[in-house]
């Protein structure tokens, strides 16, 4: 055998070893995966869709996303393991650790891991500009509003804000996209978006109308963080065309979570898929500007699961040893 045949043969054997134990690692991943979202319309479809394809592409796994009722029903479904992955914000997370989910009462989903921090989702207000009302305190008593799907975190947490904001009104759910549809057509007078911004409704709304995004007093916005677990954003005047200057609101955080169970190296994998493709996050939702490493401090209430902290320490991030799945 020729010198060359030797390295060409030994090169082979070496390709083939590494592919063999690649395989081998790979033996318990899922053959493919489903990530919860929302409704369509809404930021959680776009960004868990479109993150789900980026996974699938960069791990060469069969993945997707799937229409939901949004944070709440999420958290029951990956606990449950109807679907591996899915996106909930912080308030319904922390109901469903203490077994308060109003879809499982009594119920303690510990089968839910936080994998990474997605962004901060505004409460804002949105109106017809014809519809006169330009401020909260504006809104008539009896004004039919949409607070989106049913046990979502808008729907949760915005018409308690409302009441605490001494708002009258009758309740309505429904997906981003028909209620868009319903406040322009006259069915609704206020639509009270949950949602990561831009808002894929709002923003298809300013096309064929004139609306009013309505923003909080700061009396109002210090009275609602007094009373629920969210914090004070701005929304910046650039994300609406309607927007001449930043809107005062307020925001609770999102995070993207799995099922616990899930095998150790496959979720480490799409964390770091994840972590180090911020551009291509970015092409998925702008909002995926905070989609990143340092964000993982605002969860203090799901454990991480260990293929994800294990990425984050070995790239220099702390993690409370409390807060890792056991």
């Amino acid at each position: 055998m020729s010198t060359t045949t030797r390295i060409i043969t030994g090169a082979l054997a070496s390709t083939l070893l590494i592919a063999g134990t690649a395989q081998a690692d790979r033996e318990d991943w899922p053959q493919s995966f489903t990530v919860g979202t929302a409704s369509q319309g809404g930021t959680y479809f776009v960004y868990g869709s479109g993150w789900a394809n980026l996974v699938a592409d960069q791990l060469d796994i069969s993945g997707g996303g799937e229409v939901t009722g949004g944070p709440t029903q999420n958290l029951a479904l990956v606990h449950g393991g109807d679907v591996a992955f899915g996106l909930t914000t912080m308030g319904p997370a922390a109901d469903a650790v203490d077994g308060k989910s109003p879809l499982a009462p009594g119920v303690a989903m510990d089968n839910v891991c936080a994998l990474f921090p997605m962004y901060e989702t505004p409460f804002s207000i949105t109106t017809l500009s014809d519809s006169g009302i330009t401020s909260i305190s504006e809104i008539p008593d009896g004004a039919r509003i949409g607070f989106g799907p049913a046990a979502s975190t808008s729907d949760t947490y915005f018409p308690a804000i409302l009441e605490e904001l001494g708002v009258d009104f009758e309740r309505r759910n429904g997906g981003w996209s028909d209620l868009g549809g319903q406040l322009q057509d006259g069915l609704l007078d206020v639509v009270a978006f949950a949602a990561g911004i831009p808002i894929p409704a709002v923003s298809q709304l300013e096309v064929q109308t004139d609306v009013n995004i309505i923003e909080f007093t700061e009396e109002e916005q210090q009275k609602v963080m007094d009373k629920f677990p969210v914090s004070d954003f701005s929304i910046p005047a650039s994300t609406y065309t309607t927007l001449d200057h930043d809107a005062r609101a307020v925001s609770m955080w999102n995070f993207a979570i799995a099922g616990c169970d899930l095998p150790e190296d496959f979720v480490y994998e799409v964390t770091k898929v994840t972590m180090e493709n911020n551009d291509k996050m970015m092409d998925v939702h702008r909002s995926a500007a905070t989609t990143i490493p340092e964000n993982i401090k605002y969860n203090t209430v799901l454990p991480f699961h260990p293929g994800a902290a294990r990425w984050y320490e070995e790239n220099g991030y702390e993690i409370d040893p409390a807060l890792i799945k056991q």
